[in-house]
């Protein structure tokens, strides 16, 4: 008896029930119980509210019902042992009468700075709904009465120049997609709260009532579909005896940074990201310069020019290899040419990139034949709402579920292989995950169902190919080994401070993604610190691509500046893949310092200025996560410049440039250990 109840103490688990006191179950740092009164469940950290009085809501036959409409829920726990360890299950039942019988979960970990939760609906007889919310409250406590309260924005996908946002708190109502941080930026403390699955659900974060100091509402659901998830009807429905609602994450964290993290970690735990055992890529996108003026002739040109001027000064990645990418307007080379410039690029120690987009129309012709999949129209394989064909950025959507698309993979897939190519960029995705008002299949119920079938398909025949997205959603994310962080950048300073948007609210996606893009770099035409912002801004988002026309008859000025500024080998040695993060969380539109701590625990801080005249500025040494009681040698990686530092370090930043430095610091000696190394960072 005594070994038994010592192994409870052990584990940190407690049941109550009875009466009106509320069921409880108490796991390591975390509390959760259900008020058998309001019918409401409330979720503690450290004895510290996180919501109180939630419940689960869904939508069934035109109305919307909530677990307090129920009778009294049965409360049981389980012990669990799943992909996210040992833990406890708190489910509690809700019966009732003619209605499909509820059966809501809470996943506690004591390792874990945050807890799971979901809910299933159950009947003898099929149920259907298109909405199913896990967490509803009406009251979210207040992280600090008088800090500077936030709440982001993170959009479904980057079309469109879309931006990531962060707000005070002061809204009627937010809609972040997938997920989102309310934080205090001055504490960092915070809540992280969004879905971890996306097999069936494009899911939402609705806050509501914001004051300055809270949030009035949460509700985080399942059956999202907008004009910002870029569709024209409702979300589809699950359909079945038995159906589920997302999995969603909802943690409390010190630090709102290291909590999106935490959330980022646990997505790529349900669907690990795309493997890869090389380096980031370094390289170049015809589309920066060339676009549709891409030859034949002019790309072999340009995979000299880097042979002769750019691989032998630095610019490669630590396998001394770069990508020569061809985007839009390849379908011009004959399938001769495309070998002969795969060749080409082999010789010259690159790997050969091509460009697909394997789920639009640009034709918009319904009549015509598919030439791929003979026998099929375009009309045939249109993803149509409200009985007509969806037109986005120009181009019809198409079923990702129909043969005839299956039959274009295979043969793209076919071309591709042949001819050499090892890298594809995959471009305006989203068009495959827009609901509909049928698909092929018949078993697909929703766009992101869709979207996933597409995807797997996509993988079955470019799978041993090097992917990296272009226009899509964040999630899912396990199809594709990078994403292209925002929508599409060039060379000026607005360009990097729009790129620096996504980083400043995004970085956390190089968990669910091997790496981030920042889209290729073009340094023409621009001043030359904005070229070296905009060259930062790639080389501490993830993979480093550049985009200048370096054919014979391209701009000299392009060439002489990727001569200068693309082989700063201090610069380009930071270039590891691996995503700096903000330092704060409160910018009107992009943050603009930058902190990233490397594998052998050098540091390294980016500030820009964004702006026509000069920004001077003091940087803390703690708020950075640094000892302000220790000296460090601190070097300006553009300028050269080296000089110790300690305490705080004043600063001038030229008007629309960057200062990027790097401290020698051991790993062990930081002040703010959230900010130690991540762990699964890439090696």
């Amino acid at each position: 008896m005594k070994k038994k109840k010592w192994l409870l103490v052990l584990l940190g688990i407690v049941l109550v029930c009875g009466g009106n006191t509320p069921a409880k179950v108490a796991t390591g740092r975390w509390e959760i119980s259900y008020n058998t009164t309001t019918k409401g469940v409330t979720v503690k950290k450290d004895a510290r509210p996180v919501y109180e009085d939630g419940y689960a809501s869904f939508k069934w036959n035109d109305r919307l019902i909530t677990t307090k409409e129920y009778p009294k829920g049965k409360v049981k726990k389980e012990e669990i042992h799943d992909l996210f360890g040992h833990g406890t299950a708190y489910k509690i039942t809700y019966r009732k009468k003619e209605w499909p019988t509820l059966v809501q979960t809470f996943y506690v970990y004591p390792d874990k700075e945050y807890i799971l939760t979901d809910f299933t609906l159950e009947s003898a007889n099929e149920i259907s709904s298109n909405y199913m919310a896990p967490v509803n409250t009406d009251n979210i406590p207040s992280v600090s009465e008088k800090g500077d309260n936030r709440a982001l924005f993170i959009p479904f996908d980057n079309d469109k120049w879309i931006r990531y946002q962060s707000h005070p708190l002061s809204f009627d109502k937010l809609v972040s997609y997938e997920a989102t941080a309310v934080f205090d930026n001055e504490s960092r403390a915070g809540l992280v709260i969004g879905s971890v699955e996306h097999d069936h659900w494009k899911t939402a974060v609705e806050l509501s009532d914001g004051d300055g100091h809270m949030v009035g509402s949460l509700v985080c659901y399942g059956g999202v579909a907008d004009s910002l998830t870029r569709d024209a009807k409702p979300h589809g429905a699950l359909k079945g005896k038995r159906i589920k609602s997302p999995r969603l994450f909802v943690g409390y964290f010190s630090d709102w940074r290291t909590g999106l993290e935490a959330y980022a970690k646990a997505n790529a735990t349900v669907a690990p990201p795309k493997p890869w055992d090389r380096p980031v890529p370094f390289g170049w996108n015809s589309w920066g310069v060339l676009q549709f003026d891409l030859t034949y002739r002019k790309a072999l040109e340009v995979s000299d020019f880097f042979r002769d001027n750019l691989q032998n000064n630095s610019f490669v990645n630590p396998e001394n290899k770069v990508v020569i990418g061809l985007d839009s307007g390849w379908n011009n080379f004959t399938e001769e040419e495309l070998k002969d410039f795969a060749d080409r690029c082999k010789a010259n120690g690159q790997i050969a990139g091509i460009y697909w987009t394997p789920f639009t129309d640009w034709g918009k012709r319904p009549e015509r034949e598919i030439k791929d999949a003979p026998g099929y129209r375009y009309k045939d394989v249109y993803l149509y709402a409200n009985g007509q064909p969806q037109e986005l950025d120009g181009a019809y959507a198409v079923d990702p579920t129909h043969p005839a698309i299956e039959q274009q993979m295979r043969k793209t897939a076919d071309l591709f292989h042949r001819t050499g190519f090892e890298y594809v960029k995959m471009d305006f995705m989203t068009h495959g995950a827009l609901e509909a008002d049928t698909w092929y299949n018949p078993e697909i119920r929703t766009g992101i169902e869709a979207y996933n079938y597409g995807m797997q398909l996509l993988d079955k025949y470019f799978g041993d190919m090097y992917i990296n997205l272009s226009i899509s959603p964040v999630f899912p994310a396990q199809y594709a080994q990078s994403r292209r962080i925002a929508c599409d950048a060039w060379g000026k300073i607005k360009d990097t401070e729009y790129t620096l948007n996504a980083l400043s609210y995004g970085w956390w996606q190089d968990e669910v993604y091997q790496f981030n893009d920042a889209d290729h770099i073009v340094l023409q035409k621009a001043s030359e610190g904005e070229n070296r912002a905009r060259i930062t801004s790639a080389v501490m988002t993830g993979i480093y691509i550049t985009g200048d026309d370096f054919s014979a008859g391209g701009s000299q000025e392009g060439k002489e500046r990727a001569k200068t500024y693309l082989t700063n080998a201090d610069v380009n040695a930071v270039a590891k893949g691996k995503a700096f993060r903000p330092v704060e969380g409160n910018g009107e539109s992009s943050e603009n310092r930058f902190v990233m701590q490397d594998e052998e625990g050098t540091f390294y801080l980016a500030v820009f200025n964004y702006k026509e005249e000069e920004l001077k500025t003091t940087i803390s040494l703690p708020r950075i996560g640094l000892d302000a009681e220790r000296t460090y040698q601190v070097k300006e990686l553009w300028s050269g410049e080296s000089r110790p530092v300690s305490n705080s370090l004043n600063i001038t930043v030229p008007p629309k440039d960057v200062l990027f430095f790097r401290y020698k610091v051991n790993r062990f000696t930081f002040g703010q250990p959230e900010y130690n190394l991540r762990s699964g960072d890439k090696k």
